[in-house]
């Protein structure tokens, strides 16, 4: 008898149990116990029912993610389903926790299913670029219709457990002790002598005779690129269409599609990227964590009054500082504001506003700093400004709290050197809107304490960021590689390609959009303001100016004045080329002597894309970023990076580093830029025919 499932009689019901922490994940070993208890529940005469639950926190929550990638062993989890489907007593799923994947395809193979209020379903799979593969595309919409099944299943949103009782996945919500809610209802259903009810049995409702062509429309934009989604449509599609056996076999065909393609690869790599990425090298696990219970943000404008709210949708309290009251209420106005948009999407309540207004303090004086645990400085990207800052947070704040930065660019040992404690200074620097977007790249300083390494990794993950460790140089890891995309972007326009044609390709191989497209929505003041910090601080290391200083300086900004690169049309945020930049840029090659000529797209595919891994390689060999995925995972999350690509340097491994090392080594010899000369890594592992991977 399996360890991890037993079978016990309570009364006049079996109950299955699954105990296999932390997750009760289906592993071999589950599939195994929950076959054999159920077969022993069958034969136990005395049982009227049986009753599946997990013991912990959760019903099986999916499969058993130290599976992947090794070969199957039975049984299989389809079969399993199945046996549990073709029981011939009453048998109910007593779901809390999470019951995603094959968690929830177990439950479907049960006649009725009760849950916790708390509890959550799911069929997440398409997450992974892959599909249920237990029969969840097949007894779904044979449960809840067509429609609402594809708005489940290509989502691989979890669904609340109330409103899997409006839908029908589950049968009732149960109070209290989930067991003897779930015994109490099996003896019911029992004694009331309800049918067996197998949902291979049903006939799968279509709503809509142009279902299938409709929803593929309308998740065309936003699944770009993906393939599972689309292939989960016609999964359901056969549940529709044919009987359920050949349903299943059609199921199984187009998992094992998707199993094996290059967009279910990349997108598992970075499922077990973004959970590594916690794990610093080098850091013990039993390293102590600071207490944050308060923090502060300096500056009240875009940047800190998004860091903000991360910490106020968390219930941390937080306050925000500014030096004039008019900025100070201006950004706290635009903060109520974003809360106050959030629910009237229905994301949020309107008491959640208050809830999270009410935990932002706004001041005006740094001497109400004096009690917070860390502080995080969101000012200009300006030297002198940060010094002024720093020395004034040294001054105020108590012994042992944590000094950040939202630097993008600047040197945080130098930030860290204004003040008496460099090592409780680090970089914290989110990525714009910073609520929104997932990436948090903490930046470790040469004199920056474990402890406090720890404890802001730690946070990030409380506040439902992405957390990436780098080291310190200008840049970091990200805007280091993006700044040598975007010169060369630029270059590639200065040669004679259009910007609408750079943007084209980037966007072709995956983006949301491209460099410029991007410089428009960012603001092209930013990227101006940390040339000129880095003219001023570097002069022999700074980008010479081009035309999109001049942009700058004739005060198109970009989408917030409607002209950047590109023109805008007021609440239009789609860019239109603009023939008066066009004429810039060829007063700009003609002042350059440049001779316009044509460019292949394939040429800025090369040019954008292979700096950028070169790039990584040197970040790399620099002990910058300690690991490729850390590379990934920023340029996921980040940067928008297509996730069914798997990232920059996985990405680069699909194509082949002799590829790239031998493109970049010709443009090295044709251009003699620095930029172009190859990191010793990539020659190394080209030479030896190796991937970033191995």
């Amino acid at each position: 008898m399996s360890e991890v499932v037993s079978y016990r009689l309570e009364g006049d019901i079996g109950v299955i149990s699954v105990n296999y922490p932390p997750v009760n994940a289906l592993g071999q070993g589950v599939r195994q116990g929950l076959t054999e208890c159920l077969r022993q529940g069958l034969q136990d005469d005395q049982a009227k029912a049986l009753v599946v639950i997990g013991e912990g926190r959760t019903f099986p929550a999916g499969a058993d993610i130290r599976e992947f990638g090794k070969p199957p062993q039975g049984p299989a989890l389809p079969d399993v389903v199945a046996e549990y489907e073709a029981s011939d007593k009453l048998v109910v799923a007593a779901i809390h926790g999470t019951a995603l994947g094959g968690g929830l395809e177990v439950a479907l193979g049960c006649d009725y299913r009760v849950a916790l209020d708390s509890a959550k379903v799911g069929l997440p799979e398409v997450k992974l670029g892959i599909l249920p593969g237990a029969g969840g595309t097949q007894r779904l919409p044979r449960l809840i219709g067509a429609q609402k099944a594809l708005e489940v299943i290509v989502s691989g949103n979890p669904v609340k457990a109330k409103d899997a009782l409006a839908l029908g996945i589950v049968d009732e919500i149960v109070s209290g002790d989930l067991l003897e809610g779930a015994l109490a209802y099996a003896r019911k259903l029992a004694a009331d002598n309800a049918p067996l009810r197998r949902i291979r049995d049903l006939q799968a409702q279509k709503e809509d005779p142009d279902l299938f062509s409709n929803f593929e429309k309308s998740i065309a934009r936003k699944q770009r690129g993906f393939k599972a989604p689309f292939h989960c449509i016609k999964a359901v599609q056969a549940a529709v269409e044919l009987p359920f056996d050949e349903g299943m076999k059609r199921e199984r065909e187009l998992f094992g599609e998707l199993l094996v393609s290059p967009e279910s690869r990349a997108q598992r790599h970075v499922f077990f990227a973004e959970r590594e990425v916690a794990k610093v090298p080098g850091l013990a696990k039993d390293t102590p964590k600071r207490e944050i219970n308060q923090v502060a943000v300096i500056g009240a404008g875009t940047m800190g009054g998004g860091i903000a709210m991360n910490f106020a949708n968390a219930g941390i309290p937080v306050k925000i500082l500014e030096v004039k009251e008019e900025a100070l209420e201006k950004g706290i106005a635009v903060i109520r504001k974003n809360y106050e948009n959030t629910a009237k999407k229905g994301r949020i309540t309107t008491q959640q506003v208050e809830d999270r207004m009410a935990l932002i303090q706004p001041t005006l004086s740094y001497d109400d700093l004096s009690d917070v645990d860390l502080v995080i400085e969101a000012v200009f990207e300006n030297m002198d400004v940060k010094k002024a800052v720093f020395s004034e947070l040294d001054r105020v704040c108590k012994k042992g709290a944590i000094l950040a930065t939202n630097t993008s660019t600047l040197d945080v040992d130098r930030i860290a050197a204004f003040t008496q404690r460099p090592e409780d200074v680090m970089g914290m620097h989110f990525f714009s809107p910073a609520n929104v977007m997932k990436l948090l790249e903490n930046v470790r300083g040469e004199k920056t304490a474990d402890d406090v390494i720890a404890t802001v990794m730690d946070l990030s993950r409380r506040i439902g960021k992405v957390g990436v460790l780098v080291g310190v140089c200008h840049g970091f890891v990200g805007n280091r590689m993006l700044h040598k995309r975007q010169a060369e972007a630029v270059q590639l326009v200065n040669e004679g390609a259009s910007p609408a044609q750079v943007d084209k390709v980037l966007f072709d191989l995956g983006f949301p959009m491209g460099p410029f497209a991007m410089s428009d929505l960012a603001g092209m003041d930013v990227g101006y303001r940390i040339r000129e910090e880095l003219r001023k601080e570097d002069p022999d290391n700074a980008p010479p100016r081009n035309w999109t200083d001049e942009l700058v300086e004739q005060g198109r900004l970009g989408q917030k004045t409607q002209a950047g690169v590109f023109d805008y049309k007021e609440g239009d945020r789609t860019p239109v080329p603009s023939s008066e930049v066009d004429a810039l840029i060829a007063k700009f090659r003609q002042e350059q002597g440049i001779q316009s000529r044509d460019v292949s797209d394939q040429e800025i595919l090369e040019r954008c894309m292979y700096v950028m891994v070169n790039e990584g390689a040197k970040i790399l060999e620099e002990g910058i970023a300690a690991r490729p995925l850390d590379v990934d995972v920023i340029w996921i999350y980040g940067y928008g990076f297509p996730v069914y690509r798997g990232g920059v340097l996985f990405w680069a491994d699909s194509v082949g580093l002799k590829t790239i090392y031998d493109k970049v080594s010709q443009f090295h010899k044709e251009t003699g830029n620095d930029v172009w000369k190859p990191a010793a890594l990539l020659e190394k592992l080209a030479n030896e025919g190796k991937g970033f991977y191995g």
